[in-house]
């Protein structure tokens, strides 16, 4: 009977989890512009993304204290940059909740007018974070911290849409079972046309030819009355000014980075491709920095809507993402009477579909939690609760990756293992180390040696561990000083040469 390696099982439930519509390499720009279907599956999900999108900006706008107009206008010129600019095609970027409440503080004690400088403060610190290769750092996420982001996700965008369907008419609810039906239903039959997107015209036509009075986009706030224009700096560029931005700066600069490239690793997932971390990383502040110019308020990756856009729309190259970008654009200048139309609910039971399809279901399932070390469930878990408790995936995503470097540390700590072979004259003992030095596992090591009772000449083998950091260095000079106090005469062996030089550069100098 044939066998796979649980590598490959792990592999194949990750991808059965995010319901990866395809393995195949992602088609390339001019690929899609010369075929017709795959192009018209590109802009179908960048029009329906842009649907999903509009909501959410216009309620992160009010809570960073802002005009919405300021935050879809930036929201536009966000998407059209990373179309261009970014390193992970098919992912959305705009005016995001994270950078919402990331600068709400500084606006509402110090005036939106700092604003610009915080914005394009925290866009250079992206491009130096990117041009300096430091995204690469996203590789010590372990999987763990990964699946509770994405539980997190499902958590806090099924979440977010709940008001819209307490204390509403009672017409609000058949049009939510008519939007989740076409949602669900019609992908059976085709797939030709983004199930949300026929569900949102549906549901607004309905709305629109009965008259129907339901909450819609236009409650949210009004989004019409042309485009605001360049923004201009209201404030002097002194040292004062520079107290105030630069916490928030620094602030929207890592947060938007983590959830960019945590949404951009999600997405390789669902594809099955590979992106360029260090080019969304400076990309990023380009864009940041062209949006805080025309629009006022920086972005980052929005993931739900990425989910919309790449899972719901099949959507794979940059041609979503620019078309998004251009309709959201011509929905605040040519149809913004017709965009304050759509009922919320609509927009609500999509995300909700959209939530409940995030979710890796396979990770929380008894059988899987069995299975799964404690440690590992316990990371995962803490992500979710913190996220959850703070609404802020960047600071769960923070506390995940910390717990589980703790707990790796103190799982690594106590595989150190000592070997005591006497030779037969009683004259000499050998030590056999096994296991990785570092701070947390080489504090016990000093422990491991008879210091009064060996004989004269005492050799430790190191050919089976690493020196890893000065803590090891200052405990091998501890272990020499309590031998030399027993006028023993010890001699290290076996170390490799970059512990060895390592060695040679600390010792006796800690």
């Amino acid at each position: 009977m044939l066998r796979t390696s649980p590598c490959i099982h792990r592999r194949a439930s990750i991808l059965l989890a995010f319901n990866t519509v395809t393995k195949n390499p992602a088609p390339t720009l001019r690929t899609v512009l010369r075929n017709p279907r795959t192009l018209s599956v590109e802009v179908l999900a960048g029009i329906v993304t842009t649907l999903a999108l509009i909501p959410e900006v216009i309620s992160f706008s009010i809570i960073a204290g802002v005009d919405p107009k300021v935050s879809l206008l930036a929201s536009v010129v966000l998407a059209i940059s990373m179309s261009i600019l970014g390193g992970r095609p098919a992912m959305i970027t705009a005016a995001a909740g994270a950078v919402a409440l990331v600068v709400a503080p500084m606006v509402t004690e110090h005036g939106v007018e700092y604003l610009l400088p915080a914005v394009v403060m925290a866009g250079l610190i992206q491009i130096l974070f990117g041009v300096t290769g430091m995204a690469r750092l996203m590789r010590f996420i372990p999987r763990s911290v990964m699946i509770g982001f994405v539980n997190a996700l499902g958590i806090l965008i099924f979440v977010a849409q709940v008001p819209h369907l307490l204390g509403v008419p009672w017409l609000v609810y058949p049009l939510f079972i008519i939007t989740i039906l076409i949602v669900t239903v019609l992908p059976r039959f085709t797939k030709t046309v983004p199930a949300p997107l026929v569900a949102i015209v549906v549901v607004t036509a309905i709305t629109m030819i009965a008259h129907l009075n339901v909450p819609t986009v236009g409650d949210q706030r009004a989004v019409s009355g042309g485009l605001p224009g360049i923004t201009p700096l209201l404030v002097p560029l002194d040292l004062e000014t520079l107290r105030i931005i630069t916490p928030t700066a620094l602030s929207v600069a890592f947060v938007g980075l983590m959830e960019t490239l945590l949404t951009a690793k999600l997405v390789d997932d669902l594809t099955d491709t590979r992106s360029n971390k260090t080019r969304e990383s400076w990309a990023l502040g380009v864009a940041n920095i062209l949006a805080g110019l025309w629009g006022g308020i920086a972005g980052c990756a929005m993931i739900g809507q990425t989910v919309v856009n790449v899972k719901l729309g099949r959507a794979r190259t940059r041609v979503s993402t620019f078309v998004a970008g251009v309709f959201l654009l011509l929905l605040m200048t040519v149809l913004s009477d017709l965009m304050e139309q759509i009922p919320m609910v609509a927009l609500a039971a999509v995300m909700m579909v959209v939530a409940i399809s995030t979710v890796n279901w396979h990770s929380v399932r008894p059988s899987t939690l069995r299975r799964m070390p404690i440690p590992e469930t316990v990371v995962m878990l803490t992500t979710v609760g913190v996220v959850v408790a703070t609404n802020n995936l960047a600071i769960g995503v923070a506390a995940g990756a910390l717990l589980a470097i703790v707990l790796f540390a103190r799982r690594v700590a106590h595989v150190i293992r000592v070997e005591r072979i006497l030779t037969s004259d009683l004259t000499s003992v050998r030590y056999l180390v096994h296991g990785p030095l570092f701070f947390g596992s080489s504090n016990d090591l000093v422990e491991q040696f008879s210091y009064t009772s060996d004989p004269a000449r005492v050799t430790i083998d190191f050919t089976n561990t690493q020196i890893w950091d000065a803590s090891s260095v200052a405990v091998l000079d501890s272990v020499e000083e309590k031998y030399r106090a027993q006028n023993t005469l010890v001699s290290f062996v076996g170390l490799d040469d970059r512990s060895a030089e390592f060695h040679r550069r600390l010792t006796g100098r800690l």
